[in-house]
């Protein structure tokens, strides 16, 4: 064994007392255990002072306060929010006025639509794809693909004209559609298409220029949003690429044009975290001001929770 070099002599080591270093985490920060019948605000009280314990009831906060000055909350999202049960959540919200506008990507207004129609949507891709039946639902292109080409021709944009085309049709679940609820209560919902992403664009009915006139209304109103957003909150919600690229282009076209947009609160939440969407939403937009969350899990939970957060702040 004589090739094996000797170990290190420990015996040397500088060491210094614990009782003067400074630490990252103390007692000071902990958590509070939980009781029973406490309040959400309670609850959000007794989390530990340590990373998203610490950014959680930030954002609250800076949600609360820039309602409460005026300041708009948009919220970008995906169509998995959708599809998993939290249409009546963002609804609520939108009827408080705590949310002020939303902008979704393509597949949001299929899976709102299917909602409205017939109270269901998502199919199960894998037991249709092999017979080239996957997005050939008949209503769904048909009612989507004429409320977009009656939309562009009005020269209004995709949200807006599917949401009053969801109304004019009266169908029996349109209480909990985003679209049909925010053309209602007049707040604004804009939609970024890529084309051919979306089932509706492989139907006979689809027309790309009115996709296209329609989609650019969307983009250059979402513009308009955004150079409102000074001392406001923008949340990015369940879309790992669309949204954030979306975002960050209004964002520069509205510094390009003037629009002082620097002092604003992001955040993206998602299962995982991606790389647009810390990039262009968290870290980019905040360089010169303000502050970008990011927060890891399921919107089935993150959303109510903060949602729940929300409500009982502003109704205290």
């Amino acid at each position: 064994m004589a090739f094996y070099p000797e170990p290190l002599d420990l015996s040397g080591l500088h060491t210094y007392s614990v009782f003067g270093r400074h630490s990252k985490v103390s007692v000071n920060d902990f958590a509070s255990p939980v009781r029973p019948g406490m309040t959400v605000r309670q609850l959000l009280s007794s989390l530990p002072a340590q990373l998203a314990g610490a950014d959680f009831p930030d954002l609250v906060n800076r949600i609360v306060t820039a309602r409460k000055h005026g300041r708009p909350l948009l919220l970008g999202m995906g169509a998995h929010v959708i599809k998993v049960g939290l249409n009546p959540i963002l609804i609520d919200l939108m009827e408080r006025g705590i949310i002020t506008s939303i902008a979704l990507n393509g597949a949001g207004i299929i899976h709102d639509a299917e909602i409205a129609m017939v109270g269901r949507t998502s199919e199960e891709v894998a037991d249709v794809l092999g017979a080239g039946a996957f997005g050939a639902a008949k209503e769904t292109g048909e009612v989507l693909n004429q409320a977009i080409s009656e939309g562009a021709a009005q020269g209004i944009g995709i949200g807006q004209a599917v949401g009053m085309a969801l109304l004019a049709r009266n169908f029996p679940y349109n209480d909990q559609s985003l679209l049909a609820m925010a053309a209602k209560l007049e707040v604004p919902v804009t939609v970024h298409v890529a084309m051919g992403t979306d089932i509706i664009h492989i139907h006979p009915s689809a027309d790309g220029a009115a996709i296209g006139r329609a989609g650019h209304h969307d983009f250059r109103l979402f513009c308009r949003l955004v150079s409102e957003l000074e001392g406001g909150v923008y949340l990015n919600v369940g879309s790992a690429v669309l949204l954030p690229e979306v975002f960050l282009k209004a964002l520069t076209v509205v510094r390009n044009l003037g629009y002082e947009v620097k002092q604003i609160t992001t955040a993206n939440f998602d299962f995982i975290r991606h790389y647009r969407p810390t990039t262009n939403v968290v870290h980019r937009p905040t360089l010169e001001g303000g502050k970008g969350f990011n927060f890891t899990g399921h919107h089935e939970l993150l959303l109510p929770l903060l949602a729940a957060a929300l409500v009982d702040e502003f109704d205290k």
